[in-house]
């Protein structure tokens, strides 16, 4: 009677049947299951665990669990039961969904395997390595258990084939983040920034997911051959917006425009009287130019150049050469330096013809002594 029962049991499931399980023992490479509503055992062998590679079935159920389960085989006295299956049934209708709505999700990444990462949604998804990131990453080790962000790029439920892109969320991301900033800039607005790379005109800065271009003559106040003369790759700058053009996305800045100029306390770093070295610059009809601090220059006028007469400056100074000037006056607010070259000139022979410290007041004395000798001699 009881060997009737079983085939009667038997008989009225076939593969394809769900049926609910629950586990009663986990070996090395099956799972053993009481049938609800059924006096047959059930086995999940470990493949049909997980759409992912299993080590340990202990790693996926353990004892007691309840399990949706579908029926791959049935034999005499026992089920052949697939979990991977009914995970993987019910996952395609919420990820065609996803696919259809370009929806963003996150997700644990469950392998690292060459040439990307794995990730269980039920199904298999595989996320190839050019779409992890958007920068070429050498190891993907530290990935493993991470959750991150996906979207998907690629769906075949016949072919059972998955792929995801967390590359395409970061870079959504970016883009509406340019966006964000682009609407807020203003003119005149400073801000803090990161130098992403440089050219032969200036330099690239990152204002917070938008680069701007920072041209080589807003990178100082002086003179710059080169921009990696005075800024760096990754240097942090602070910056000062000149021009948005929200259409084309181009942003100009200036990091001169945040530094203090070149004149800014100019009096205190130059007092009349200094005696300053600098470059002659450029030469004019009335006098020359010398730069004595970087763009920083002062007038040496015609008359300040030499105590002897000269027609021009070109008789005695040439563009490039190295002098020496003493400050006369300064205009901060005008921008203006008065120097003097004459003046050394009078310091120097005043110094020649000055006589010894322990000299002075003895000539007068000897002669007035020599005198009165001569006149007592008389």
């Amino acid at each position: 009677m009881s060997e009737d029962m079983n085939n009667i049991e038997v008989e009225t499931f076939t593969e394809g049947d769900k049926v609910k399980g629950t586990v009663t023992k986990i070996e090395e490479k099956q799972v053993l299951v009481d049938i609800e509503n059924s006096k047959l055992h059930g086995i999940i062998p470990i493949s049909e665990l997980s759409s992912l590679h299993v080590e340990k079935a202990s790693d996926v159920v353990s004892e007691g669990d309840v399990l949706d389960l579908i029926v791959t085989k049935v034999e005499e006295d026992l089920l052949v039961l697939s979990k991977r299956k009914v995970d993987a049934e019910n996952a395609w209708e919420t990820l065609e969904k996803r696919f259809e709505n370009n929806e963003v999700f996150d997700a644990e990444v469950n392998e690292v395997v060459k040439g990307g990462l794995v990730v269980d949604l039920g199904v298999r998804g595989f996320v190839p390595a050019s779409l992890v990131e958007d920068y070429y990453v050498e190891d993907f080790s530290g990935y493993q258990g991470k959750t991150l962000s996906f979207k998907i790029v690629e769906l075949d439920k016949e072919k059972n084939r998955l792929i995801l892109s967390h590359r395409a969320v970061v870079e959504e991301e970016k883009e509406q983040e340019k966006k964000d900033l682009l609407a807020k800039l203003e003119v005149g607005q400073t801000m803090k920034g990161t130098v992403q790379r440089l050219t032969d005109f200036g330099a690239f800065v990152d204002i917070g997911g938008v680069d701007g271009l920072v041209h080589i003559s807003q990178l100082a106040h002086h003179h710059v051959e080169k921009p990696s003369d005075v800024v760096s790759e990754g240097d942090q700058v602070e910056v000062k917006v000149l021009s948005v053009d929200k259409d084309n996305e181009r942003i100009s800045l200036s990091i001169k425009e945040t530094l203090p100029g070149p004149w800014t306390n100019i009096a205190e770093k130059a007092p009349r009287g200094t005696v300053l070295e600098g470059t002659v610059k450029r030469l004019v009809s009335f006098g020359a130019f010398v730069e004595v601090f970087p763009g920083v220059e002062g007038l040496v006028h015609i008359s300040q150049i030499s105590h002897r007469h000269i027609g021009t400056p070109h008789e005695v100074l040439q563009e490039g050469q190295i002098v020496k000037v003493k400050v006369l006056d300064t205009n901060e607010q005008e921008q203006r330096m008065s120097l003097s070259m004459k003046e050394l000139e009078e310091d120097n022979i005043q110094q020649e013809y000055e006589a010894p410290e322990e000299t002075k007041g003895f000539q007068l004395s000897d002669m007035i002594g020599d005198k009165l000798k001569d006149f007592n001699k008389e």
